[in-house]
């Protein structure tokens, strides 16, 4: 009997010994509370995102043109908004930090990220002098940076991931913002070669809401990357019967392959994607 009793032992632990090993649990998002609120402007042919964080800061990425910059201020006015805690202008062109210039006048203003790139236009530089005559500085927005880790809200740059690119469209600050089981990734005009980039370097890319790249242009939104992304809804920023026939009929074809339900400010106006941490609720202007 007792030789039966080690024999049995003795097989059990040979079977353990070949059992596959556990994965290893994935890590449990933060307890989401509250509520956080984007609102995607509609500033005609570019970009701006207000985003409401559910510990009652705010966040505003990019301001459209230059002409756009008092309807931006005026939208947050209107809100009662008179700070902003992050301010993000994804890349110097003009249709994404144009009316940053007026905005950082008319708010006070807690941190500034951009890509260490310079631009030669006339707005650029009147940004940053408005940067500097606010006794301001600019963080460096690259691929790594941390903008906020705070109660189930994660705010992180994906791109850039290089310091050189022919593009200045390559150089845009990709932003993924996380809240408890919801995710957002803001593109900005970021092209294939970042979103090359993007793939290679191991980091999450799913979100529930993509910001389309590039107006939804062709130069951006490869296969690869949206697939990566694999949005339930995508938000295109363009402006109506726009010169550049944003957004292109291909990006369109490729988002419905996924699935994933357009919106566009041309069509629909502002876009505003509420998320309790864990179900989104869009809701159109239009």
């Amino acid at each position: 009997m007792k030789r039966r009793t080690i024999f049995i032992i003795a097989v059990i632990i040979c079977l353990l010994a070949y059992l596959p090993q556990l994965a290893p649990e994935e890590p449990v998002p933060d307890r989401a509370e509250g509520t956080l609120m984007v609102e995607f402007l509609d500033v005609e042919q570019g970009d701006s995102a207000l985003i409401h964080l559910p510990n009652g800061e705010t966040m505003l990425i990019d301001a459209g043109e230059r002409d756009q910059g008092e309807h931006v201020v005026a939208t947050l006015q209107e809100q009662g908004i008179t700070r902003l805690d992050y301010v993000i202008g994804t890349h110097p062109h003009t249709d994404h930090i144009g009316g940053l210039q007026e905005v950082i006048e008319s708010f006070d203003i807690g941190e500034i990220y951009m890509p260490k790139k310079l631009h030669t236009t006339k707005t650029f530089e009147n940004l940053l002098l408005a940067i500097r005559d606010k006794g301001l500085s600019v963080t460096s927005a690259k691929a790594g940076v941390t903008v906020l880790e705070d109660e189930g809200v994660f705010a992180t740059f994906v791109a850039p991931q290089d310091t050189d690119y022919e593009e200045l469209n390559d150089y845009s600050a990709v932003l993924r913002l996380t809240f408890g089981e919801t995710s957002f990734l803001f593109t900005g005009d970021a092209e294939a070669v970042s979103e090359h980039e993007m793939l290679n370097s191991g980091q999450s890319l799913s979100a529930d809401v993509l910001k389309v790249g590039h107006h939804g242009s062709t130069t951006s939104n490869t296969v690869a990357f949206l697939k990566a992304v694999s949005p339930t809804h995508a938000v295109i920023s363009c402006g109506a019967g726009n010169d550049y026939g944003h957004p292109h009929k291909q990006i369109l074809k490729r988002l419905s392959a996924l699935k994933a339900t357009v919106w566009r400010t041309d069509e629909q106006g502002k876009i505003t994607v509420t998320s309790d941490g864990t179900t989104l609720t869009v809701t159109p202007e239009k």
